[in-house]
């Protein structure tokens, strides 16, 4: 396997296969909670469909290890769209494609036909490329219900010219490069018709091609390749301008402005070698600023801090606010305790506190949770589902506060819960 994912990395200079995880906060007992009381309608959640090459992935080199999970910008885009509401992605980022293949694999999506490998693009050494050629019937139901639908192609197109303009005269590389212009505009025109077949109204995000390396290695190449660069924004621009209509956006997401003047440290080209054109971290989450601004008009982040203990609470964002309250979240057995007036006012709940029983009601939407103190069982619209850590009292100046259980307690309330390890923080949806 270790020499799978060299030969992988070696293969190509764009494309690695993102294994999307949504993980629910402290799963486990309190997913039983939401089986518990499953009922009405489906939420309405924001649909996110990521198409392309690795930066769609968020490949980086030296990932050797199938099991580490990428964190590209289409994972931050996803946290994004917590900030707003229920969200999901499906992201189908392909190791080495071009936009020729993307163009296959778009119409096999819009046919509603299995495609093979070989007939998306020749030669992809993406490991699970035969799996995403079965999909394309499933990708297509999953396309037609987006609501954003991101996109990053090119980069393949013109890599070998940018890596070989050392070996071209001026007039061979401007006619390449007109070559690929021409190839890139018809390919991604018609791309785009496919998925609009599918989809008429959702909004659609293209990127630009970033030039990846800094002008202290390129010299007096440097401008020659940016002003390459730059074509490629104009054809995007005007592929844009001609398919954007009236409630079906099509926009064309800036990453290459963003990147000039200091690829240095937004791209691996320097410290992973020349053949290695893939974002940083931090080009990532440049990537995926652009994205979200264009999309909510902003791309936030936790107070949080960086340098934050894993032992300390981590941030809680419940329907766009991140708390901040003077009864600070407790850390317990790994689990996050809010005051139980904290959560009501969070997530514009009732309930109240029976001194009798030791026990609080809290409820939301038709349903009701009951929690004890020190009880692992909590009871959701009547029913008894375990809780791994109980409820308890904390003094809090002269007074007992009760905290409770946030993971179990929201989930139980029909919540969304998710987790984003990389900011350490909840994000909690009606």
């Amino acid at each position: 396997m270790l020499k799978t994912w060299r030969r992988l990395i070696s293969a190509s200079a764009s494309g690695l296969l993102l294994f999307t995880v949504l993980i629910n906060v402290h799963a486990g007992p309190a997913d039983a909670a939401a089986a518990a009381v499953a009922q009405g309608t489906e939420q309405d959640v924001f649909r996110i469909v990521a198409l392309g090459d690795s930066i769609t992935a968020g490949y980086e080199p030296g990932m050797t290890d199938p099991s580490v999970k990428p964190y590209g910008y289409a994972e931050r885009l996803l946290e994004q769209g917590w900030y707003h509401g229920r969200s999901e992605l499906k992201n189908y980022g392909v190791l080495g494609l071009r936009s020729a293949g993307l163009l296959q694999y778009t119409g096999a999506i819009k046919d509603n036909a299995a495609i093979t490998p070989e007939a998306i693009q020749p030669g992809l050494s993406d490991p699970r490329i035969g799996q995403f050629a079965a999909l394309a019937p499933q990708i297509r139901t999953e396309l037609a219900a987006a609501d954003l639908i991101t996109i990053t192609i090119g980069g393949n197109d013109v890599s070998s010219l940018f890596l070989n303009y050392k070996t071209l005269t001026d007039a061979d590389f401007a006619s390449q490069l007109e070559e690929r212009l021409t190839e890139y505009n018809m390919n991604v025109t018609a791309l785009l018709k496919n998925i609009r077949e599918v989809n008429p109204q959702a909004t659609i995000l293209l990127a630009d091609q970033y030039q990846p390396a800094p002008r202290i290695a390129l010299g007096a190449s440097y401008d020659k390749l940016m002003n390459a660069a730059a074509q490629f924004t104009i054809a995007a621009e005007n592929i844009a301008a001609t398919l954007n209509q009236a409630g079906a956006p099509l926009k064309v997401a800036h990453v290459a402005a963003k990147f000039a003047g200091v690829e240095g440290s937004l791209t691996h080209i320097i410290g992973a070698g020349a053949a290695d054109f893939h974002p940083t971290q931090l080009g990532y989450e440049r990537i995926a600023t652009v994205f979200a601004e264009l999309q909510w008009g902003e791309y936030r982040m936790p107070a949080v801090t960086a340098m934050a203990s894993e032992t300390a609470p981590m941030s809680i964002v419940v329907k766009g606010k991140e708390l901040n309250t003077p009864n600070k979240p407790i850390l317990k057995n790994g689990q996050n305790f809010l005051a139980l007036k904290d959560i009501l006012n969070a997530a514009s709940a009732t309930g109240k506190w029976d001194n009798k029983t030791s026990s609080a009601t809290v409820i939301y939407g038709g349903r009701t949770v009951v929690i004890t103190i020190g009880s692992k069982t909590m009871k959701v619209n009547g029913a008894d589902v375990a809780i791994d850590t109980p409820a308890f009292l904390q003094k809090v100046g002269k007074e007992d506060k009760t905290y409770l259980p946030l993971a179990a307690l929201a989930t139980g309330l029909g919540f969304d819960v998710n987790y984003s390890s990389k900011l350490r923080t909840a994000f909690i949806n009606p």
